[in-house]
C-alpha cells in the first residue's frame, strides 16, 4: 500500500497511551495508515507520496476548538474593532471614523467594546453615540457578547421605547430618573430587538466570513470547531459544506429555542458527516462577569445589590434537558456564575438516571465560578467541562474586581480535572484570539503574557503542557462523542495534525508564546504551511 503522505524524522506526540510518541506518520485518503520509527513508515512511500523531513519538529494531533463562534468571529474581522481601546473616547472617535465611510441610513456593527478597560468610566449610553452617528443605526456587541451599546437611531428602528417591558431573561438598562432606555441592551432576549431590526448578514457574507476565519484558524493549528450558531449560520455552514468549500470539521449546536421545531422534523444529534454534524442543543443559564449578568449567589462586590441574570429558569432548563434526552440530544448549557453552575448541575442531576445509559454527554460551557462542593458533580455524573483559558487571563484582574475572594473558585482547571472531569477547552472567539498555544500558555501558567501575576493567579490551579494539549484534542473529540475517530494520532483515526516549531513538552512555559504553527495537515492535505515541501 502506498502512502499519500509521509512525515518522518520528527517527534510525533499521539495523545494516544498505546504509542505515545514516534517518529513518523503516514496518511493515506485521509486517515492514518501507519505510525512508528521512520523505517517502519518510509516502507509506505512510492512513486507519488508527498514526504517532508520534519527535522526533529514537533507533531501533534490537529487542534480543535470546542466553543467558537465560528462565522461571527469571521464577521468581526470587518467590523468596527473596539477590542483592547482604552476608553471610551477612543471607541467613539473608532466608530466616527467608520460613520464618515458609510453611506446614510446604513447599520454601522461592531465588536469588542470592554466597559472594563475603561476605568472610572459607567456603561456607554446612546447620548455617547449620537453625536457621531446622528445618520446611522448603530450595533455595537461587547467583547464578551452579552451586551449591546445602541444609538437611539437603533432603538427606534427596532420600535424599542420606556414602555418597552424587560423581556424574560434580557435586560434594557433604564435612566433611574426618567425609565428611557440608555442604550444598553443586556442578554440575548434584549439584544434580539436590535439584531431583527438590523438583520442577518447577507449570506454571501456569512460564507465569505467562514472562509476568512477558517484561513486564521489554521495558521493556529485549528482543524475542528464546535459552534453554538444560529439559524442563519447553520444556513451558511450548510452552504459551504454542500459546494464542498468546508475545510474544518464542524460540530454545530442549535438553539434551544428551535428545540421543538428540530424534535418535530425529527432531527438527532450526529447528522452530517465528518466536516459538519449537528452534536447538540445549546441554551443559556446566565450571562457573563463582563456585563456582571454571571447568575450568583452573593452579590457582586461592587453591585450590592446585583446578582446576576437568570437567563433560562431552572423549569425551563429542565424541559430542555428532559426533551433533548427523549430524543438522543446532547445539551450544552452556558453557565459562567457560581448559582448558575449550581442550577444546571442540579437539573442534570434530576434526569441523570434518564440520560447516563444513553451514553449522552451533556456540557456545560464556560464553568468559569463553582463553589467547592460543585466541583465533584461533573464527573460525577460524567458532565463535560467546557472551558477556554484564555478567559481567565484575560478576566482575573475583573473577576478580583467583581468576585473578591469567591475567585477561589474560578477556572478551577485543576479541581476538575483531579476530580475525574473530561476537560474540553475552546477559545470563545470573538471573545477573544483563538490561538491555542496562547491558551495553553494560559492554562499552564495562570500569567498574563507579561508574566504577571508573579507565580501565576492561583496557581494551584495550573495544568500540565500535556494535561491542556489533551483538552484541546482528546477532550474535544470525547465531548463530541467522536474520540474514535479524531482527537489522537492512531491507526485508522483521521489525518489531522499540526507541525510545532518548538517541542512544547520541554520549554519553559513562557516560551510557549515564542512557538509558531509551521503547518496544518487536515484529512492528509496540507491546508497550511510555511515549511518548503
Amino acid at each position: 500500500m502506498q502512502a499519500d503522505v509521509v512525515l518522518f524524522n520528527g517527534r510525533v506526540y499521539t495523545m494516544d497511551h498505546q504509542l505515545p510518541l514516534a517518529q513518523a506518520v503516514a496518511a493515506r485518503a485521509g486517515r492514518i495508515v501507519a505510525i512508528g520509527d521512520n523505517a517502519q513508515v518510509r516502507a509506505l512511500v512510492g512513486p507519488g507520496t508527498e514526504q517532508l523531513d520534519l527535522g526533529s519538529r514537533t507533531v501533534l494531533p490537529g487542534f480543535t476548538d470546542a466553543h467558537i463562534h465560528l462565522v461571527h468571529y469571521g464577521l468581526s474581522l470587518t467590523q468596527v474593532q473596539l477590542d483592547g481601546l482604552a476608553s471610551l473616547q477612543e471607541a467613539l472617535a473608532r466608530v466616527a471614523e467608520c460613520a464618515r465611510v458609510t453611506k446614510p441610513g446604513e447599520w454601522i456593527r461592531g465588536w469588542g467594546w470592554n466597559r472594563n478597560l475603561w476605568p472610572g468610566a459607567p456603561f456607554p449610553s446612546k447620548q455617547d453615540l449620537d453625536p457621531v452617528t446622528p445618520n446611522h443605526p448603530v450595533f455595537l456587541r461587547s467583547k464578551d457578547g452579552h451586551a449591546a451599546w445602541v444609538n437611539s437611531l437603533a432603538l427606534q428602528q427596532a420600535g424599542l421605547t420606556r414602555e418597552t417591558p424587560d423581556p424574560p431573561g434580557g435586560q434594557f438598562e433604564r435612566d433611574p430618573q426618567t425609565g428611557e432606555l440608555t442604550g444598553l441592551l443586556k442578554e440575548d432576549p434584549a439584544i434580539d430587538f436590535i439584531k431583527d431590526a438590523a438583520g442577518p448578514a447577507s449570506l454571501d457574507e456569512m460564507e465569505k466570513a467562514i472562509g476568512a476565519a477558517t484561513q486564521r484558524l489554521h495558521r493556529r493549528g485549528i482543524v475542528g470547531v464546535h459552534v453554538p450558531e444560529e439559524e442563519h449560520e447553520l444556513a451558511a455552514l450548510q452552504s459551504v459544506w454542500l459546494k464542498g468549500e468546508l475545510e474544518l470539521r464542524v460540530n454545530a449546536m442549535i438553539p434551544d429555542r428551535h428545540l421543538d421545531k428540530a424534535l418535530g422534523m425529527g432531527l438527532r444529534a450526529g447528522l452530517g458527516d465528518e466536516f459538519l454534524r449537528l452534536c447538540a442543543v445549546k441554551a443559556y443559564a446566565d450571562g457573563s462577569l463582563g456585563t456582571r449578568s454571571a447568575d450568583m449567589f452573593e452579590p457582586y462586590q461592587d453591585e450590592p445589590r446585583n446578582c446576576g441574570i437568570e437567563v433560562t429558569d431552572a423549569e425551563r432548563l429542565a424541559e430542555i434537558v428532559g426533551a433533548c434526552t427523549a430524543s438522543g440530544w446532547n445539551v450544552a448549557i452556558h453557565a459562567i456564575g457560581d448559582r448558575a453552575n449550581c442550577r444546571v448541575l442540579n437539573v442534570l442531576e434530576e434526569h441523570w438516571r434518564e440520560w447516563s445509559p444513553l451514553d449522552l454527554r451533556p456540557r456545560i460551557e464556560h464553568v468559569q465560578l463553582i463553589t467547592p462542593q460543585d466541583v465533584p458533580r461533573l464527573a460525577a455524573m460524567g458532565v463535560i467541562a467546557s472551558m477556554q483559558p484564555i478567559h481567565c487571563t484575560s478576566d482575573m484582574d475583573m473577576a478580583e474586581r467583581h468576585w473578591g475572594p469567591r475567585c477561589s473558585g474560578a477556572f478551577v482547571w485543576r479541581s476538575l480535572l483531579e476530580s475525574g472531569a473530561v476537560l474540553a477547552f475552546g477559545s470563545d472567539a470573538p471573545v477573544e484570539d483563538p490561538d491555542v498555544l496562547r491558551g495553553i500558555h494560559a492554562a499552564v501558567t495562570r500569567q498574563r503574557e507579561d508574566g504577571l501575576p508573579p507565580g501565576g493567579w492561583y496557581p494551584e490551579q495550573c495544568l500540565s503542557v500535556p494535561e491542556a494539549v489533551y483538552a484541546y484534542t482528546v477532550g474535544a473529540a470525547y465531548a463530541s462523542g467522536e474520540e474514535r475517530i479524531k482527537g489522537s494520532l492512531s491507526v485508522g483515526k483521521q489525518a489531522d495534525m499540526v507541525v510545532l516549531s518548538q517541542n512544547i513538552f520541554e520549554l519553559p512555559a513562557q516560551e510557549l508564546l515564542n512557538t509558531c504553527v509551521e503547518a496544518t495537515i487536515l484529512a492528509g492535505e496540507w491546508v497550511y504551511s510555511t515549511l518548503r515541501l
